[in-house]
């Protein structure tokens, strides 16, 4: 691809006007007018040049689009998108594709509380599950439908009757509902694993959304691993969703195979070459294999997309999908580039990223843009000097501005047990009977009498330590007594009840969590391998919780525990039998298929 510099510098008024528009807006960086007549011979400009642009036409009130100049893919006038509108609307499929994590499978009670936060965050769609994969995930989702009012709910289903029948059933209760159907669009998955004709794809295609329209007018159709799918074939199978009722078309990156600049070229493409493509929503869904995801997102939506696919976090299998905070953050920073806004209330997306964490054991890695702790710290003397007099120097958004603030709990240990409840709901948390309240209460009660100050964090983590049902807790851990000295082995003696009968054990390893993991064992006989270990404070200060996550693998099944407390060991002890428990458990979870 070349650039058409010549067609820029004369959108811009030729070279004197933009010449003495650009020292104009950058007194300290000016530019003559030789410069710019070296630009145009030279069929280039500075990468700096160009952000100034960007910013020069937004004082302007002008639409500036980088991409608008490039040549040698298409001819200019097919090379433009449609105007889709400033609108991007954010479709969270942490639920859902997120799941898929290994270990992060999450009980209905806790996708409950995902639901509650992304409906305050203000996401527009949520895909809860995938009904046809189980009759839990159905409930799930059920229970979704049943209490999320402003957002979209929506489930997954094949392009086959069963699943958009079960779909639709699950989303029923839900003011505002969707059926996402899918089918493998590229070559090797129609001939591989489908084992269907490009005719006969596009008849189930067609077939499956004209189903899903009876149960709802917002209809989503998916064509998997598209970015590997030939663009006239996707192009007629579009058309014909879009014929048969389709309102939003979803181009997935199924392996992570797509890079920015032929994922944006791809969408402009598709979306000139579909009949309709004009009338439907496109959206991007991108996996992280090649650590693309977010970039990719980005790019389709400068070629088009109105809709973007993503997780809280990033979760999902394998690498992850793209992460939903980061694409916020960039169309919301950058708005002079993408010219898009969302309905995302940014201070929530702090609060999101550690409930999700908290509920799937996915630790969130400090340097994590964003959301890790990191994000807005300064090491650098000269970053923190710059800081300190000007925070615009070296931070491009402010940590308020997504979460980052000290969500203190206005309650104490004299509070009573309604102010507790009313506190649990603004978090969306809603507990099911008198007994889990009063359980949690007397949890709340001992952590005040251990800590001055209670974030709303400290009540995630305990109500997520504390609801496990009956039937899952196989493990219960009752108390610990650690003995540690240097140049002795540490030695654990602890007390937990096994399938309800009280049992005691004592162990010494190389530390004292190693001593407390071993007398677990000497009981349990488990024979899971400990694949991770993970410790992180969950909120500031010295009296911070400690919040433990431990991973444990046995005949192929993965399990997740985590546990918490201000005593890390006990903290620590508690995941593991929370591992046991996942890892015991008769029931086995199905995950959604398809990894659109």
């Amino acid at each position: 691809m070349q650039l058409d510099i010549e067609r820029l510098i004369e959108d811009f008024g030729g070279p004197s006007a933009l010449a003495d528009a650009l020292t104009a807006g950058f007194p300290d960086e000016p530019v003559t007018r030789a410069a710019v007549y070296k630009w145009r011979e030279r069929g280039s400009l500075p990468l700096a040049q160009l952000n100034k642009l960007a910013l020069l036409a937004a004082q302007q009130g002008k639409r500036f689009d980088f991409n608008d100049y490039l040549t040698g893919v298409q001819p200019a006038g097919q090379w433009r998108s449609p105007d889709m509108g400033d609108r991007l609307i954010i479709f969270d499929t942490t639920l859902r594709d997120g799941e898929q994590s290994p270990g992060a499978a999450m009980t209905k009670e806790e996708k409950v509380r995902i639901a509650r936060q992304l409906e305050r965050l203000g996401v527009d769609v949520i895909e809860a599950g995938f009904a046809a994969a189980s009759p839990g995930d159905a409930d799930a989702i059920r229970a979704i439908a049943e209490v999320v009012k402003e957002s979209t709910v929506c489930s997954l289903a094949r392009a086959n009757e069963r699943d958009i029948r079960a779909a639709g059933e699950a989303v029923a209760p839900a003011p505002k509902k969707r059926i996402h159907t899918f089918i493998a669009t590229s070559p090797i998955h129609m001939e591989k694993k489908l084992r269907m004709s490009p005719d006969e794809v596009v008849a189930a295609a067609v077939k499956a959304v004209k189903l899903a329209r009876e149960y709802t007018d917002d209809v989503e159709f998916s064509a998997e691993d598209a970015l590997r799918s030939d663009i006239d074939f996707l192009a007629r199978i579009f058309g014909e969703v879009i014929k048969a009722g389709a309102t939003t078309l979803n181009v997935p990156d199924t392996v992570g195979y797509a890079v920015p600049r032929i994922t944006e070229a791809f969408f402009r493409e598709l979306i000139a070459k579909t009949e309709g493509g004009d009338k439907v929503v496109w959206s991007a869904h991108c996996h992280n294999d090649l650590g693309m995801a977010v970039a990719n997102s980005l790019a389709a939506v400068l070629g088009g997309a109105r809709q973007v696919e993503c997780t809280i976090n990033g979760l999902g299998e394998r690498a992850g999908n793209a992460a939903m905070e980061e694409i916020v953050m960039a169309v919301k920073t950058r708005k002079d580039v993408f010219g898009v806004e969302t309905k995302i209330d940014s201070t929530q997306i702090v609060p999101a990223s550690k409930l999700v964490s908290t509920i799937t054991g996915y630790p969130v890695q400090p340097n994590k843009a964003i959301v890790g702790a990191n994000a807005f710290a300064h090491e650098s003397g000269i970053h923190q000097d710059g800081v300190l007099k000007h925070r615009e120097t070296y931070e491009i958004m402010s940590a308020e501005s997504v979460g980052w603030t000290a969500n203190r709990l206005t309650l104490g240990k004299l509070s009573g047990r309604n102010a507790f409840r009313t506190k649990l709901q603004d978090l969306g948390i809603v507990l099911d009977s008198e007994e889990a309240l009063n359980a949690a209460f007397a949890r709340f009660k001992e952590l005040a009498d251990k800590k001055r100050e209670i974030f709303d964090e400290d009540l995630h983590a305990l109500v997520s330590d504390q609801l496990v049902t009956v039937e899952q807790e196989d493990y219960k851990f009752v108390s610990l007594k650690v003995a540690t000295e240097t140049g002795e082995a540490p030695q654990a003696q602890i007390v937990f009840v096994e399938h309800g009968n009280e049992c005691r054990a004592e162990s010494t390893g190389s530390g004292p969590v190693d001593a407390a993991f071993k007398a677990i064992e000497s009981v349990v006989k488990s024979e899971a391998e400990l694949e991770l270990y993970s410790v992180n404070a969950i909120t500031k200060g010295t009296e911070s919780q400690g919040e433990v996550t431990v991973r444990l693998t046995k005949d192929g099944r993965i399990a997740n525990g985590q546990g918490a407390d201000t005593d890390i060991i006990v903290a620590s002890a508690k995941a593991y039998l929370a591992a046991l428990n996942k890892l015991h458990s008769k029931t086995e979870r199905v995950y959604a298929q398809g990894p659109v």
